[in-house]
């Protein structure tokens, strides 16, 4: 039992990381229609992010996330303007081969920067995410309890953001028919600009927080948790944002407890995540709590 009870909170933790991605992916789905393969790499840059803030100008670790955060996000709206937008009216085919090409874009650039190379780095750890707290026969790592807790934070934040403020309530409209809403006067450009920057400031979360469970930095860090966040965005249901957390968490908690109870078959866990998403792909496509949508043209 105090087995699976490690193994739970190890699934909650993976699964709050996946959620906090997944959203992400949903957001720009629900609204333009298209996956954003970049955003894996936008969740990379936070991480490179804080190291430059941390080792290079000796910042607290705190104003360095922040700055981290604050600085991916900005990415996101920049990538949205310069990439994005001119092919608002192009075929998806087009932001299709866009968005793989930002994506490269920017993995080839964390190679080329002075600061931060293609070698292997340390990520910058707090220590009360490394201290280890002992309850009964289970020991539970700060970082266990931290990040289930910051991504709950950040994703009631967002829930309050998409539901009761009129940012969001822009956003619903644009999700539902972006004629229309561009027609009784919104400001889509803005919107889209704002849904960038929150889904880009979610991911910054996610790969600060990734970091401090996976100390480590790597040019390409990001592509196996961008692929497995949007798997997640995909068994919740694409474009629903609780259908992308609950999907986050399901899929964490199923990836853990593989590898827990099948330690032999470990190797195959990359397997076992594609798989899901194979099988929800070809026995319900619109996910969990996805809806059909019409296709936008």
């Amino acid at each position: 039992m105090s087995i699976f009870l490690q193994q739970l909170l190890n699934g909650f933790t993976l699964g709050s990381l996946y959620a906090l991605i997944a959203i992400g992916y949903t957001l720009v789905y629900g609204i333009l229609r298209f996956i954003n393969f970049a955003h894996g790499d936008i969740f990379m840059f936070a991480g490179y992010w804080l190291f430059y803030w941390f080792f290079i100008f000796q910042l607290p670790w705190w104003l360095a996330a922040l700055l981290a955060v604050a600085l991916t996000a900005g990415m996101g709206v920049v990538i949205e303007r310069v990439a994005y937008r001119p092919l608002r009216h192009a075929p998806r085919i087009s932001l299709f081969i866009t968005a793989m090409g930002v994506s490269f874009l920017l993995g080839n650039t964390i190679i080329v920067l002075p600061w931060a190379g293609g070698r292997q780095k340390p990520f910058p750890t707090p220590a009360f995410m490394t201290q280890v707290y002992t309850v009964g026969t289970v020991r539970i790592q700060g970082v266990t309890l931290w990040v289930p807790l910051i991504a709950a934070a950040c994703l009631l934040a967002l829930l309050f953001l998409v539901y009761r403020t009129k940012v969001g309530r822009a956003m619903r409209a644009i999700a539902t028919d972006i004629e229309t809403t561009a027609l009784m006067g919104a400001d889509i450009n803005r919107v889209i600009s704002y849904t960038f920057l929150v889904g880009s400031a979610l991911a910054a979360v996610g790969g600060i927080l990734w970091g401090c469970r996976y100390p480590r930095l790597q040019w390409d860090m990001g592509v196996l948790p961008g692929l497995r966040s949007f798997t997640a965005a995909v068994v919740g249901g694409i474009g629903n944002i609780v259908g992308a957390m609950l999907g986050g968490y399901l899929l964490g908690l199923a990836e853990i407890l593989f590898v827990a109870f099948l330690p032999h078959l470990s190797g195959l866990r990359d397997a076992f995540v594609f798989g899901v998403l194979i099988l929800f792909l070809l026995f319900k496509p619109t996910g969990i709590l996805g809806k059909p949508l019409k296709e936008k043209v």
